[in-house]
């Protein structure tokens, strides 16, 4: 592909013509061959500015950057299904009508295009954001399984499978998110589900190769409970799944808050000498006290998940301070003095810019009909997610039989942002709309 410059970039903003009419020369400057656009449905819950829905769906909708270069998403977007509305600033009827998508009133019609048999090449599921229960535990009961079984029972009555992006974790159920993973390996759905933060840039290249023994290791983010320990966990996992074994699951899981957190620490449960390790990453020498609010922080709760590896290896999902760009990990390798530390860099205009490579990473999927990484990690983020939930309701630890399965790792550099696309929008305001490289200011 040829390298672009800042004019081009511009010039496929938000203020040119739709992806639609530009995508063909996009195809012929990267020196491909004419190859049919896979079709895809959208079915999502709630879509407004920032949502979930957003910040994918504009990358599926117009060019945006990966490594620095204008990439065309080299899918065509034919469908809408809206679960919810939000009563103001609401995107759906704005963008279907920009890019001429068709809402449908059910999933089964954004599948069929309104008629009888699967109609659609892929399937984009982004169950995040909208106005659903919370349940006893402090879930969010978002659709996500129902989301999937309808799309499913489409594919079933045509006798076609096609690949299907989950958004997030697969449920707030475990029984749930297994049935979902079974059903798409029984059916050969190219299923991929997870989170947008393992492919940001990071700050300090640390890769895991196969064979290192970690010992222990902590992910440390600033976000909210469960939802944002759904991250950390997946920023711990993307590197733990590359040690000495491979990955063989999870036997035991605690969720720690308020002065059991401390006490732990200092019963040397969790390593804290690890997690200030890893806030150096962003703090420097000047390290604040964890146990207290962090500079220039409303005050919030830290809570920790500890996880017992089957093979012995202990982690943390640690919750500090409250900052939604904070994403840090830190592990000991065994005959290694000095930890191994990273930081993500979620680019200029927040979190907002991750989901530029994770977009990246969903349209090769459905391209290639095959996952950059393997769903077992998400599925493994599923289990783990409800029982620290379950732990914080019983206060006790937990074992989970249930998570102690093997998977294979599978190398996704390929698909990482690297942080040429960050110089690219760097001093370029954050842009509102279908937009996902801005304009200059």
């Amino acid at each position: 592909m040829l390298k672009h410059t800042r004019r081009d970039f511009l010039a496929a903003s938000a203020l040119a013509a739709p992806v639609l009419a530009v995508a063909p020369a996009f195809s012929a400057l990267a020196g491909q061959q004419p190859r049919r656009r896979p079709r895809v449905a959208a079915i999502y819950t709630s879509f407004y500015n920032r949502s979930h829905a957003h910040v994918i769906l504009q990358c599926f909708l117009r060019p945006y950057l990966f490594n620095g270069k204008l990439t065309d998403p080299g899918v065509d977007m034919v469908s809408f299904y809206a679960d919810q509305r939000v009563a103001k600033g609401d995107m759906t009827d704005d963008t279907a009508r920009q890019f001429k998508v068709p809402i449908f009133k059910t999933i089964s019609d954004a599948l069929t295009l309104g008629g009888k048999d699967l109609a659609v090449d892929a399937v984009l599921s982004i169950g995040e954001h909208g106005d659903y229960p919370t349940n006893k535990l402090g879930q969010v009961e978002y659709p996500r399984k129902r989301f999937f079984d309808e799309i499913v029972a489409v594919m079933r009555r045509s006798d076609r499978f096609v690949p299907l992006f989950n958004d997030k974790h697969l449920s707030y159920r475990w029984d749930w998110s297994r049935e979902m993973v079974d059903t798409a390996r029984k059916h050969r759905i190219p299923f991929m589900a997870g989170s947008s933060v393992p492919l940001a840039q990071r700050r300090t290249e640390l890769d895991i190769r196969e064979g290192a023994q970690i010992e222990e290791a902590v992910s440390i983010h600033g976000g909210g409970l469960e939802s944002y320990d759904f991250h950390g966990f997946e920023v711990l996992q993307s590197f733990a799944e590359f040690r000495k074994g491979g990955e063989t699951g999870i036997s035991h899981v605690e969720f720690l808050t308020g002065d059991a957190l401390w006490k732990a620490a200092n019963d040397r449960r969790w390593s804290q000498p690890l997690a200030e390790a890893a806030l150096r990453a962003e703090f420097g020498k000047n390290l604040p006290d964890m146990r207290r609010p962090f500079p220039n922080e409303n005050p919030a709760p830290a809570h920790a998940i500890l996880l017992t590896y089957r093979d012995g290896m202990r982690a943390t999902i640690l919750k500090l301070g409250r900052s939604s760009t904070r994403w840090h990990f830190a592990c000991k390798i065994n005959g290694e003095h000095q930890p191994r530390v990273t930081s993500f860099n979620p680019g200029p205009w927040g979190n907002r810019c991750l989901f530029m490579a994770l977009s990246h990473a969903i349209q090769h999927c459905f391209r290639e009909r095959e996952a950059p990484y393997p769903v077992e990690r998400t599925l493994l983020a599923s289990g783990v997610l409800e029982a620290a939930m379950q732990s914080r309701d019983q206060r006790r630890r937990l074992a989970t039989a249930n998570l102690e399965f093997a998977y294979a790792a599978r190398d996704f550099r390929a698909f990482r942002e690297l942080g040429a696309s960050w110089k690219e929008l760097e001093g370029v305001p954050e842009p509102t709309g279908i937009n996902p490289i801005g304009r200059k200011k």
